[in-house]
């Protein structure tokens, strides 16, 4: 324990959080263009900002749809919650790349970029002039990843999809839930945030391959594919035996014990795998003959003697606090956990410490508190450096210093309808009430 402890102390000195700005950004240099709504795009290009990549987003006058998808209806200082989520670190320009003279503004950024990325309809960047032969002919090192529900080709392509579609059509909602019951959906949108992170190893990927051959390359993923790659053993499973893999509620179907359990204040998981394990849980409960009888991990995992196991478990646990169980998980040696919810997980001070719930002063809305990307990395790591912003907020900022207009130039620009800024009758497109007029905007 004391020499764990030690162990704790030097990682927690790599790690320090006080010097979290002081340390460089992996992706600093990296210069990405967003033409992505709603979660699934926005959140891969999120990903790679909180590392310190240059993510520009570009939106149409109507602004992203999460500008409006917020929970129970709740703004504040006229955000949407649903739209800061995956929408950190980036530089924000109104501008429709539909607009001939848009799209003209859009290719030069690409002659000076790294990276692409769209989750429209697949073929819509085509139609408008900027697939990716095109992309590559003014930069032959752009990479340009699209993501959509079924992909680019295929029988399914141009299908609309959404996170609770993509988990049924991946077969992640019919093995979720208790067998007398219909399928369940995630109660968050996995399919959207797995598959984000995927995409951003992608362009990761790509961008190390960039570094090897000086060549770009284009990227097709499709959500529905992430979610059949994320079902762990369910696909060779049915392949190797023609079953299908049926729902089980909590109960984990390859390993015994794994599931959640009712205690007397709460519920706790707990998890006993190995031998030791077990054999570990089989003490704390004072029956050894549970041990006797199933030390073989794999013997546990029979139909009949599964349920003998996690009987014998739900009488015992029932029967205890959360917390005595915990502390019993910590003296033998078997996982136990409190099921804790939502509001406990983001007041953990274990969180707080490892930097995963960071707080950062906002030019924009002021003081904010959120979770930030894993993984902790200790000379490059994730960090908030601003919150969303109101539509087309940071147009100037963007062509003056990237492209070189003047506020001329801009100007008429502005008046032509190319570019555009927040619709004042929309409160969701619209910078806090009391906003001074300049917090927040980068000077050129």
């Amino acid at each position: 324990m004391e020499q764990l402890k030690e162990y704790v102390k030097r990682v927690e000195q790599i790690f320090d959080g006080e010097r979290l700005f002081d340390k460089p950004e992996p992706l600093k240099g990296v210069r990405v263009l967003e033409v992505c709504y709603v979660v699934l795009g926005p959140a891969c290009c999120d990903y790679l900002a909180e590392f310190g990549a240059e993510v520009i987003k570009f939106e149409g006058q109507r602004g992203d749809q999460m500008r409006f998808v917020t929970p129970y209806a709740y703004f504040w200082k006229n955000m949407s919650p649903g739209l800061e989520i995956q929408n950190h670190n980036k530089y924000w320009v109104g501008m429709h790349l539909g607009n001939p003279k848009a799209k003209e503004l859009f290719l030069d950024l690409v002659k000076k970029s790294d990276v692409v990325v769209d989750n429209l309809t697949p073929g819509r960047m085509a139609a408008w002039g900027l697939s990716y032969p095109e992309l590559s002919k003014i930069n032959p090192r752009i990479i340009q990843l699209h993501v959509s529900g079924y992909g680019s080709w295929g029988p399914w392509t141009g299908r609309t999809s959404y996170d609770a579609v993509a988990q049924s059509m991946g077969g992640l909602s019919w093995i979720t839930g208790f067998a007398d019951r219909g399928p369940i959906k995630s109660g968050v949108w996995i399919a959207d945030w797995i598959t984000a992170l995927m995409c951003a190893i992608a362009i990761v990927n790509a961008l190390n391959y960039r570094e090897r051959t000086g060549r770009g390359q284009f990227i097709d993923y499709m959500q529905v594919e992430n979610v059949i790659r994320f079902l762990d053993w369910t696909w060779l499973y049915t392949y190797l035996t023609g079953n299908d893999r049926p729902r089980s509620g909590n109960r984990d179907l390859a390993i015994c014990p794994s599931d959640l359990f009712d205690c007397e204040d709460g519920w706790v998981a707990l998890a006993a795998f190995t031998e030791e394990e077990f054999k570990g849980l089989c003490t704390a409960m004072n029956r050894m003959d549970l041990f006797e009888k199933f030390a073989d991990p794999v013997v546990r995992l029979r139909e009949e003697n599964a349920a003998t196991i996690l009987k014998a478990i739900d009488e015992w646990t029932r029967t205890k606090k959360v917390a005595e169980v915990e502390a019993l998980g910590q003296e033998y040696g078997f996982a136990a956990a409190h099921v804790i919810t939502a509001k406990d997980a983001y007041h953990s001070p274990h969180f707080l410490k490892r930097q995963t719930i960071q707080e950062f002063e906002d030019a924009v809305y002021g003081t904010i508190r959120e979770e930030c990307y894993p993984p902790r990395m200790s000379e490059t790591p994730s960090r908030l450096k601003w919150a969303c912003r109101p539509l087309g907020f940071d147009n100037r900022f963007v062509l003056m210093t990237m492209l070189g207009l003047s506020d001329t130039e801009i100007k008429k620009l502005q008046e032509e309808g190319v570019i555009f800024q927040w619709n004042p009758d929309i409160p969701s497109h619209c910078p806090p009430p009391d906003w001074d007029g300049k917090s927040g905007l980068k000077l050129p």
